[in-house]
């Protein structure tokens, strides 16, 4: 593949609803460039864009797919991404290294959550946009339909390039509303004029006017024209409108069928004349050693820097760390200093990959992206720069994973390979996260949903020859006591030789502090038990608050006070009074009216205001709490709650059913409360049924 200058390069992500075309349109933009010879379809499994295993079995995208197309001497890094709310991280590392998007809207599904989400991510990183409408070829698709939704949604900015002809109802051309021509598709993409029909003109003279508004709000001289009922010149409205394009005040639509091809390569042309190039963007660094603002703003002049925006690790192709170069010109040979790790690297080679492809480069020039082979340490969200220079540029934002499961080794001997595989693909997906919960014996996988952790799953099993076991996890019950108790705990053991006796009388009341398992304190008078014998006691209360009398969960918020006991001058110990507390701390908790205190978290769950009523209603029968509600942009509200933590179970699956995918959620621990009488009884039943039957690790 050929080096591209900056200007000569087009950065874009595409975005929208899971089952849009997104993939579809990569194939179509691959085949008219000359990448393929022949038209893959996802249903096949045969796409340049998906190509790993679980995404042709599961036939949608689970990672984010770069394919550079070549196109009018440009270089289009187009950017595929999944469509799926539980593979956003892939997303939110794609739209980092874009310079524009394209928003890929179902024509036969219209406006979905999806179009929504991607306009917000478009929003949130100043995103110039264009949006392309697939699907015209299926028969009943109404693009005027698609584009009012759009207009009631987002307003003048969405202004129509093109519209369908249709002849018999079949998708034959369109009419080019910045030419005022229309076109008839022939072949290959390829098209010849042709008269617009009667019954479209109204609709071109209304999206035309919309244009021209625009066009005409460029400049004060355009303005002065537009009220005297100028015409403008194609080339001035293509100049304009670019403008517009790239300050994100017009969002043009388009159309077409990437499975057939048609409009295809009217969306490649018009991402290289209305698209900025990189250089027409903004990025600034940290100056490491002036600790001043470094203005890299992808200038090919200034030192080599690059942002890592991207890991991939597979087993038989290795790592390769996708990268997005700042500025400067990075070559093959080339020595690169890792910021973050404060490790330097020699490159042996630069690669541009098409899809799972690598394709060996001398050099990449500032705004291009490109791939660096076996950086053994770096990481997604590294920064690469010269020694001289090291700059550091702020790290993607990704998502945080809230749905999570209890995970086991299906065979005991993987659990090692497993761990490690859980490794390699946690630099992959930075939404993938494991916690080793000790107090409960449990090992924890974090993701973005349930499909993701199925696909999570499914990848050890199918790259790296393990498997585990998926369930429910235990929550973290604690227990604690109300009431005061005083009790004694005598260890006698005689055999032949020394015996053992150790003899405790203790006080047990709440502490008052239920972030500390236990607090000691002893208040022995006459030596009635020796002091060399209190770390002992001590001891036994650290083994005793690991696992409760009531329920076999940690021990929190008890005050132990020993104030009286004896001993055997020959045969008391250490062991002795350790087993002697043990005895006494499960009497005491006992007689002390013990209860089971649950986990709360502060919830805060984000949905359109139509959904608020369903949201609260159903956050009451989790026996939520309600505290707020607080009105943020564009119709949406927060609602805040503090919800026990065994209630939120499986609430990923059920707020996107209950909100059409709308309604996101995030929640942090907030702190432990008695639970409920008959939420003990069934828990203390059901460990006790765990322990009898072996169960409980």
């Amino acid at each position: 593949m050929d080096v591209y200058r900056t200007d000569r390069i087009r950065n874009v992500v595409l975005l929208g609803h899971g089952g849009a075309g997104k993939t579809s349109m990569v194939e179509a933009m691959a085949y008219l460039s000359g990448i393929t010879n022949r038209l893959g379809k996802v249903t096949d499994g045969n796409t340049i864009s998906d190509f790993d295993k679980e995404e042709i079995k599961r036939k949608f995208s689970i990672s984010t797919t770069v394919v550079p197309i070549e196109w009018q001497k440009c270089k289009i890094n187009v950017l595929d991404t999944p469509g799926y709310f539980d593979f956003v991280g892939e997303v939110e590392e794609a739209v980092s290294a874009a310079d524009a998007a394209i928003i890929v809207v179902s024509g036969k599904s219209g406006v979905q959550v999806g179009t929504q989400k991607a306009w917000d991510i478009c929003e949130k990183y100043k995103l110039p946009r264009m949006v392309f409408v697939t699907e015209m070829d299926v028969d009943d698709v109404s693009y005027r339909q698609v584009v009012e939704q759009l207009t009631e949604l987002y307003g003048k900015r969405i202004a129509p390039l093109h519209f369908p002809i249709r002849e018999n109802g079949k998708f034959v051309g369109y009419v080019n509303v910045v030419k005022q021509a229309g076109r008839k598709y022939i072949e290959k993409g390829k098209k010849e004029e042709c008269p617009i029909p009667d019954h479209l003109q109204e609709y071109l003279n209304k999206y035309r006017e919309t244009l021209i508004e625009s066009v005409a709000e460029t400049s004060e001289e355009f303005m002065d024209r537009y009220f005297e009922g100028d015409e403008f010149s194609v080339a001035e409205i293509s100049a304009a409108l670019a403008l517009n394009v790239q300050d994100g005040s017009i969002v043009p639509v388009c159309m077409g069928s990437p499975v057939n091809l048609p409009g295809v390569s009217n969306l490649l042309d018009d991402i290289v004349g209305y698209f900025p190039n990189p250089s027409q963007r903004s990025c600034n660094g940290l100056d490491q050693k002036t600790n001043e603002i470094y203005e890299a703003n992808y200038d090919f002049a200034k030192a080599k820097s690059a942002y890592i925006f991207k890991t991939i690790v597979d087993p038989f192709l290795g790592k390769y760390s996708l990268i997005k170069v700042c500025s400067g010109v990075i070559k093959n040979d080339d020595a690169l200093y890792n910021v973050q790790k404060e490790t330097e690297d020699k490159l042996s080679k630069l690669y541009v990959l098409e899809g799972n492809k690598p394709i060996e480069v001398s050099e990449l020039h500032a705004g291009d992206v490109g791939a660096i082979g076996k950086l053994a340490k770096a990481s997604t969200g590294d920064t690469l720069a010269a020694k001289a220079h090291p700059i550091l540029y702020p790290k993607t934002v990704i998502s945080t994973p809230y749905t999570y499961k209890r995970y086991k080794a299906k065979n005991k001997a993987d659990v090692d390979k497993i761990s490690q595989a859980l490794a390699k693909m946690m630099d992959e997906d930075l939404t993938i996260r494991t916690v080793n919960d000790s107090a409960n014996r449990q090992t924890l996988l974090y993701g973005m949903g349930d499909q993701h952790l199925d696909v999570i799953s499914s990848k050890l099993k199918e790259r790296y020859k393990v498997e585990i076991e998926l369930d429910k996890p235990k929550v973290p019950f604690r227990e604690t006591i109300r009431k005061a108790s005083d009790v004694e705990g005598k260890h006698k053991k005689q055999s032949g030789g020394h015996g053992q006796y150790g003899h405790v009388k203790m006080k047990f009341e709440p502490s008052g502090d239920l972030e500390t398992p236990f607090v000691f304190e002893q208040i022995v008078v006459g030596g009635a038990v020796p002091k060399n014998y209190f770390p002992a006691v001590e001891k036994g209360l650290q083994e005793s608050v690991l696992k409760g009398p009531l329920a076999a969960y940690p021990v929190v918020g008890v005050k132990a006070t020993l104030y009286d006991g004896s001993y055997h001058t020959v045969d008391s110990s250490e062991m002795a009074f350790k087993m002697a507390t043990i005895l006494a701390f499960k009497k005491g908790f006992m007689e002390a009216s013990p209860v089971l205190l649950e986990p709360i978290v502060n919830m805060k769950v984000t949905v359109p205001d139509k959904y608020t009523g369903d949201v609260m209603g159903d956050l009451n029968k989790r026996r939520g709490r309600v505290l707020g509600m607080t009105p943020d942009h564009g119709g949406v509200t927060v609602v805040e709650a503090d919800v026990p933590m065994l209630e939120i179970y499986g609430y990923s699956t059920d707020l996107r059913s209950m909100t059409g995918g709308s309604g996101i959620f995030e929640y942090e621990f907030a702190r432990y409360e008695q639970a409920p009488n008959d939420i003990q009884e069934k828990e203390i039943a059901d460990r006790q049924s765990q322990i009898a039957d072996g169960e409980d690790n």
